[in-house]
């Protein structure tokens, strides 16, 4: 993979805000769901994720800004050291050969000074004396899985049923203000390794809904209403993503107006719930002639429309 910071589009003194917006922006653009007509959309889309996971990681972030992993997250090897050509290789009476001269010298010595040790068997921190370190174990590589979850859900955090890698299945509570980009981390649930198992990164995608809108923590919903309410006001039922509930019209209602139905939105991060936002369209019957006799006698709309200067 490439370096995970040009990955995002972002400077390597990013911080974790700009790298989480950044990631969001690539994962809605790039979402395999959204781009059906090409073919290469899920390859980036995955790769946007890899360079996510490990700049999300402060751990991981900071050994591969140090040079110690590289970008697929496995351990680097030190300058290349301990291998042939113009590197240093290790005699058997430790001492260093190659690059240096022949004047027996002991780098160990110096080396041990500015490394803090030799290391086992005597050796310094990039083999010498007697060849070079294995690197530490390395835990298993991480798995990405992707969920799609309905709006409903979504915004109720109804649990969530996965199929792993290895065939067994768990159940996901989704977190708060969870949206399309979201993602989870499930410990150990990767490739299994020497340091232990790597971790699942579940990446979720929430759809659309045919008649709810989502606006951040809140919920828009169009409600049509007949004259005959608009007018008199009524109680009538209305759909929320916990269930229907009753919904008092004030008489003279007109369309456009706004109603709050509170704690009916999504989960926010900070607790609580958002709103369900109800604008009331009144629907007016097309060819009705009792009611064009009826708003005969009623007042000259060009009242209604003074404050606008028309």
């Amino acid at each position: 993979m490439a370096d995970p910071y040009s990955t995002l589009g972002v400077a390597k003194g990013a911080s974790e805000a700009e790298i989480k917006s950044a990631y969001r922006k690539l994962a809605k653009e790039l979402h395999p769901d959204r781009n059906k007509d090409k073919p290469n959309a899920a390859e980036k889309f995955s790769d946007v994720t890899k360079a996510y996971d490990l700049l999300s990681d402060k751990t991981k972030r900071a050994q591969f800004d140090r040079g110690e992993i590289d970008a697929d997250g496995n351990p680097a090897m030190p300058f290349g050291f301990g291998g042939g050509g113009g590197g240093f290789r290790g005699d058997p009476r430790g001492q260093p050969q190659g690059g240096f001269g022949g004047d027996g010298a002991d780098f160990g010595d110096i080396f041990e000074g500015l490394f803090g040790g030799r290391g086992g068997g005597g050796g310094g921190p990039f083999g010498f004396g007697g060849g070079r370190h294995a690197p530490p174990p390395a835990k298993g590589a991480n798995v990405a899985y992707r969920l799609s979850v309905a709006f409903v859900d979504a915004a109720t955090q109804a649990m969530q049923r996965i199929t792993l890698a290895d065939g067994k299945t768990i159940d996901l509570k989704l977190p708060a203000g969870v949206e399309t980009g979201t993602q989870m981390r499930l410990a150990g649930k990767g490739h299994p390794g020497a340091a232990g198992p790597g971790d699942g990164i579940v990446t979720i995608s929430v759809g659309d809904h045919p008649f709810y809108e989502r606006d951040g923590d809140n919920i828009r919903l169009d409600l049509p209403i007949t004259l005959n309410e608009a007018v008199k006001g009524a109680k009538i039922k209305v759909p929320t993503v916990d269930g229907p509930v009753m919904l008092s019209i004030p008489a003279g209602s007109t369309s456009g107006k706004v109603m709050r139905l509170k704690g009916k939105g999504f989960s926010r991060k900070g607790g609580g719930r958002g709103d369900q936002l109800v604008r009331l369209m009144v629907d007016i019957p097309k060819e009705d002639a009792d009611l064009a006799r009826l708003v005969e006698g009623w007042a000259d709309g060009r009242a209604v429309r003074a404050d606008l200067g028309v």
